[in-house]
């Protein structure tokens, strides 16, 4: 009888728990990959996080070499890490796997090979796995980002720079050392402030420690010493990024204002020279601001003539603009001027403004004599000129070419009724007012040529007129947003399908100009190809939307709400596109919005719904844009809720005609507001049924 002399095994909650059932449980619940290979390099255990590496079944690895049942890459990584162990007894560490995965995702692991010794020698080698790609696709992400925003700082005209919670520089800054010349060492050890003007670095300092005791923007303008030994102005500015409640680190841009600063120091210098013509130069600045608001060649020209009576103090102005299909300039401010026999010039005549066209450069005539030597130079007929002066009480002039890139664009004249001197000074003043008048001029022509070609696209794309339907009558009123303001991509259609029922369409392509008005083009006639071939709206609707991602930018928002009615019994159906609902006008006069769900707009991927709606005998349906209802001052909710209650407000001869409903609804709605955007209404009316019918 033998003594027991084995080691009780632990015991926990009423269960034995031996070595291998604890290794097995460990392993099928482990969240990594394990597996162990016998000395000659095959499988003997692996577990099921295993398989996930290598896409096969557990079973199929046991007794297996990895070039068995691997792919290459794999292969040649395990059986290079099981030689290393078997050699030299020493673990393999941190091998990086990349493994596609079935569905085509690629998946990151980092593996490592130890060996497993008996007592009796060695027992083969285990490998232990962890799987990555979260955190590799993470730290792809922030790379990416890191890239991004590299690339754009790197792209902008500003020194990015980063400090640590006290204001010492930790990363390098190479735009900055290439501008200042400090080496890497220098810019680490003494940082920015060494690069500062001296007059300067005081007030910056105490203005950056000032910011760090507080936690605080700091804002600051000081001169740099660049690697040319000058100094360019800097204007910094910089915000603690806080975590916690801790500041982690500062992160401050510089900007080079230098341009700016030198402008600034020319204006003061010619404030000082001008004297006098400091205040005109305040009223060119305010001058200019207008012109960047002027959308017209009409009001650019009245800017002019303002800027030249109140900054110039000149009696008369005048604005032409040169025809170059003609040989001629157009005056473009009523009057005419008294130096030509009308408001087209011929520039074969002499007179200031074609002066200043012909030579391409400004004519300054501060007298009669001075004036009379200039125009008999040019050709111009002595007794011409005594005419001309002789019926005129004007005794100094200005003659300005307006030019864009070189190319003559007319010319400005300006007159006085007192002899003037003109300086050098007063010179560079009118030759930047008419630079920024060309400029202004360019881009009025360019905006009403834009805008006419719009607005001439969209009305093309509208239909000529309303289908006449039998039992049914259709009124339509279309009103672009003000003159000055590019078209839209509002428009309606309405036609007869091949059933004999009625489609109505309104949409709304958001944006303005030409862009617009062609991509409402488009839609409209892939609506009208779809409507007649599978006329449902929920299946016109998806087709659209096919067609959108097919055709149109990712950005753009395009809303239409499209409903089909059987005439003479007002029986349909409607889908709405991210639409405001049509409003259902009664007898009566109650308006009544359709309840239904507004939908997405086109291109998004949704399921497309259709929803009866019905326009009973008398009643009338009023599709609209978002224009009608909302504006700046106006919000949609709010605007939808006036809808309503303006019908109630309509006498009953309003009521009963499709046509004054529209009219009156529109007036009303955009009453006491100024109207920015095209305002679209379609009215869809079913007359009241008779005893004959």
């Amino acid at each position: 009888m033998s003594a027991e002399t084995s080691v009780p095994r632990p015991r926990e909650s009423g269960l034995d728990i031996s070595d291998s059932d604890l290794f097995r449980g460990l392993m099928s619940e482990a969240p990594f990959a394990f597996a162990f290979f016998d000395p000659d390099g095959r499988f003997v255990r692996v577990n099921s996080t295993f398989t996930e590496l290598t896409g096969h079944p557990v079973e199929r690895h046991i007794e297996r070499l990895p070039a068995q049942i691997l792919s290459a890459d794999l292969t040649t990584i395990i059986d290079s890490a099981l030689r290393r162990v078997t050699d030299e007894g020493l673990p393999v560490t941190d091998q990086r796997v990349r493994i596609r995965a079935e569905n085509g995702d690629t998946r990151h692991w980092v593996v490592s090979f130890f060996p497993i010794h008996g007592q009796e020698g060695p027992l083969g080698a285990a490998m232990f796995g962890v799987d990555l790609t979260e955190r590799q696709n993470g730290e792809d992400d922030l790379q990416r980002s890191e890239e991004r925003y590299r690339s754009l700082v790197e792209s902008q005209q500003q020194l990015v720079w980063i400090t640590s919670p006290t204001g010492t520089v930790l990363e390098d800054a190479p735009q900055w050392r290439a501008i200042t010349g400090q080496g890497l060492e220098e810019y680490l050890a003494h940082g920015w402030l060494d690069a500062v003007h001296p007059d300067d670095r005081p007030g910056a300092e105490e203005a950056w420690r000032e910011a760090l005791r507080g936690r605080t923007m700091f804002e600051w303008s000081y001169r740099v010493r660049t690697r040319a030994s000058g100094y360019r102005h800097f204007e910094v500015r910089a915000v603690p990024i806080i975590r916690h409640g801790r500041v982690v680190e500062w992160v401050g841009a510089n900007t080079d204002v230098t341009p700016q600063r030198e402008a600034e120091e020319m204006r003061g210098r010619l404030t000082d020279q001008l004297g006098a013509a400091a205040l005109r130069t305040a009223r060119l600045q305010g001058a200019t601001a207008i012109l960047a608001e002027a959308l017209t060649v009409e009001q650019v020209v009245q800017v002019i003539i303002d800027v030249g009576r109140t900054a110039l103090a000149a009696d008369h102005s005048a604005v032409a603009l040169l025809d170059p299909d003609r040989g001629n300039l157009k005056v473009i401010n009523s009057g005419g001027i008294p130096d030509a026999p009308g408001d087209d010039i011929e520039l074969t005549h002499s007179n200031v403004m074609t002066l200043a066209v012909n030579s391409r450069r400004p004519v300054f005539a501060g007298s009669t004599d001075v004036l009379r030597n200039q125009l008999m130079d040019a050709g111009a007929e002595e007794e011409q000129i005594n005419e001309f002066l002789a019926r005129t009480d004007e005794r100094a002039w200005v003659g300005l070419p307006l030019l864009a890139a070189g190319r003559a664009l007319g010319a400005l004249r300006f007159s006085f009724t007192r002899p003037q001197k003109i300086s050098q000074e007063d010179g560079v003043f009118l030759e930047a007012l008419a630079g920024q008048c060309a400029l202004a001029v360019e881009r009025a022509t360019l905006f009403e040529r834009e805008h006419r070609t719009a607005e001439t696209l969209q009305r093309s794309l509208l239909p000529d007129r309303l289908p006449v339907v039998r039992g049914l009558v259709l009124a339509q009123r279309f009103r672009s947003g003000s003159r000055h303001v590019q078209v839209g991509g509002d428009w309606y259609d309405a036609f007869v399908l091949q059933d004999g029922r009625v489609a109505a369409v309104v949409g709304d392509v958001m944006g303005k100009g030409v862009k617009a008005a062609a991509g409402m083009g488009r839609i409209r006639n892939a609506m009208r190809a779809l409507a007649l071939t599978n006329p449902p709206p929920a299946a016109v609707l998806t087709g659209l939307d096919r067609v959108f991602e097919a055709t149109e930018e990712e950005e753009q928002v395009t809303t239409l709400a499209y409903m089909v009615v059987e005439p003479a019994t007002g029986e349909g159906t409607l889908a709405l596109a991210g639409h405001p609902p049509p409003l259902l006008v009664s007898p009566q006069g109650v308006g009544l919005l359709h309840e239904t769900e507004p939908g997405t707009p086109l291109g998004w991927a949704t399921s497309r719904k259709q929803f009866r709606f019905c326009v009973p005998p008398g009643h009338t349906a009023v599709l609209y844009s978002d224009g009608l209802v909302e504006n700046r001052k106006r919000g949609l909710d709010a605007g939808l809720r006036e809808l309503s209650s303006v019908v109630a407000e309509a006498p009953p001869e309003v009521v009963s005609s499709p046509h004054m409903l529209l009219d009156f609804l529109v007036e009303r709605m955009l009453s006491g507001y100024e109207q920015d955007d095209d305002v679209t209404v379609l009215a869809v009316h079913v007359p009241p049924t008779t005893k004959s019918d």
